[in-house]
């Protein structure tokens, strides 16, 4: 019987789609992320599931989405009891499917989708961040089970335990799994990362991200980082480049072990990132109401394996998050012991370098709380419930999102078809006890389990987040 591929899964956090060398930044210097395009294939249209990392990153696991899951914003873990919620108890994941069929699966770095400290979903090894995110210095990590402060700059020691793991897997038959979830390049920005990595930049005039009047519904983060917009573009594209450099540590110790053509590498990252595009700094929750924008919702997507994934190749074809586990595991012909009720169609073929012509009418959704998206390969259609403000965007002859169709009238009838689509599509797959449309998801955090599951308790509360961010009460009444 022919041995199955390791997996070594490589996830970053808070990076734009824009920011690599491949996929056309000439300013960033990722070298070894870019070899892996060179050497496997990018995905141009690869979109997450929400654009804020504990939903999105729940929704590559487990193949489904937020009102699926159950994870509807970022997890506040301020006390106790939310570090301690596990809001993937009895839930499936593609981590479990491996591990149902023989796989040794290894977690380094960030989780963020709840008990951090708890090894869980197939996992056997476990290295993990207590949160989802914080200082690059003094990261509160867990090892063994044990919780304590990494005084290294936490890139390094998240690349340092998954070096380990694999020294640990030389030799051995049993095929693994090897999750690798850097916090790079999410903030904080400032004072915060190696010198030799920040003096790259000093001489940058960042060109390649735009400088543009404050989006007027942009809240805290963009007025912080007005401050020092240069040293924060500093800190963030040197995030990155400290974060290629550990990627590269990992493909070479994975040609040292001689197990670089028997490894499938993926590459991506939770959700978007904006630096400035559309006037703000931040994701989904960089605004209110929360956005959608292409910068928070597409990310990169990259994947290799020597002799079977087509080198250099450039797929163009729309697939998201939750397209991930059906593709993996029909890539590695395995079968998901749950039969769940997933969305997400394999894109296997395109892999194999079999023909993957999608059809036009193929849409990708997106959900933040309330608020729901539709994308074709034309149109984009971003719903707000209750209130709105609904948007329609032409991304043929508007790529920049600037031109709202529906303040100028004259396409309701494109927008009653959108709507239908969209909410006949969600209507498959949302689970009515935790529906996201329901739930009062301001971006502040979630702080329970959603909806029946919180036993009458609300998992969403944005009072304490206007104590900390005042400029945030305003836009609550909007």
């Amino acid at each position: 019987m022919k041995k199955q591929p390791n997996i070594v899964f490589i996830i970053s956090d808070d990076q734009g789609y824009w920011s690599l060398g491949c996929s056309g930044n000439k300013e960033i210097i990722s070298p070894n992320i870019d070899r892996l395009a060179q050497e496997g294939m990018r995905f141009e249209n690869f979109f997450c599931t929400s654009p804020v990392c504990s939903p999105a990153r729940a929704s590559l696991l487990t193949g489904t989405i937020p009102s699926q899951h159950g994870v509807h914003d970022w997890l506040r873990d301020d006390d106790e009891k939310q570090s301690a919620l596990e809001y993937l108890a009895g839930q499936y994941s593609y981590t479990k499917a491996l591990a149902e069929n023989g796989y040794c699966c290894a977690l380094s770095g960030k989780w963020h989708m709840g008990a951090a400290g708890k090894v869980q979903q197939g996992f056997t090894h476990w290295f993990s961040h207590k949160s989802g995110g914080g200082p690059y210095y003094g990261a509160p990590m867990y090892k063994d089970g044990v919780l304590y402060r990494e005084e290294r700059y936490v890139t390094e020691a998240i690349t340092e335990d998954a070096l380990e793991f694999l020294d640990t897997r030389r030799e051995q038959e049993q095929p693994f799994y090897l999750h690798v979830a850097y916090t790079a390049p999410h903030a904080p920005w400032l004072n915060n990362h190696p010198k030799e990595y920040t003096d790259l930049y000093k001489d940058c005039p960042f060109e390649s991200v735009p400088h543009l009047p404050r989006h007027p519904d942009s809240i805290y983060l963009t007025d912080e980082v007005a401050k020092d917009e240069r040293g924060n573009l500093i800190g963030y594209f040197a995030a990155v480049t400290a974060m290629d450099a550990g990627i590269g540590k990992i493909m070479e110790k994975l040609e040292d072990m001689g197990i670089a053509e028997d490894t499938l590498v993926v590459f991506t990252a939770d959700n978007g990132f904006s630096c400035g595009h559309h006037g703000f700094w931040g994701k989904g929750n960089a605004t209110f109401p929360l956005n959608m924008y292409e910068e928070s919702v597409k990310v990169p997507f990259i994947v290799r394996h020597p002799g079977h994934i087509p080198a250099g190749a450039v797929c163009d074809a729309l697939v998201s998050a939750y397209d991930f586990m059906p593709t993996l595991l029909d890539y590695l012909d395995l079968k998901a012991s749950d039969h769940g009720n997933r969305p997400g169609m394999s894109f296997a073929p395109a892999l194999r370098g079999e023909a993957f012509n999608q059809h036009e009418e193929v849409v990708v959704m997106d959900e933040y709380g309330p608020n729901r998206m539709i994308r074709g390969r034309r149109f984009k259609y971003v719903a707000r419930y209750p209130y709105g403000p609904n948007e329609l965007y032409d991304l043929k002859t508007d790529p920049g999102e600037t031109n709202n169709l529906l303040i100028s009238g004259g396409f309701e009838e494109l927008e009653q078809e959108m709507r239908l689509h969209l909410e006949t599509w969600f209507s498959k797959y949302v689970n009515p006890e935790i529906d996201g449309a329901k739930e009062a998801v301001f971006g502040s955090g979630q702080t329970g389990l959603a909806g029946l599951w919180g036993k009458g308790v609300s998992g969403h509360s944005c009072d304490d987040y206007i104590k900390e961010n005042p400029n945030f009460a305003p836009y609550r009444m909007k």
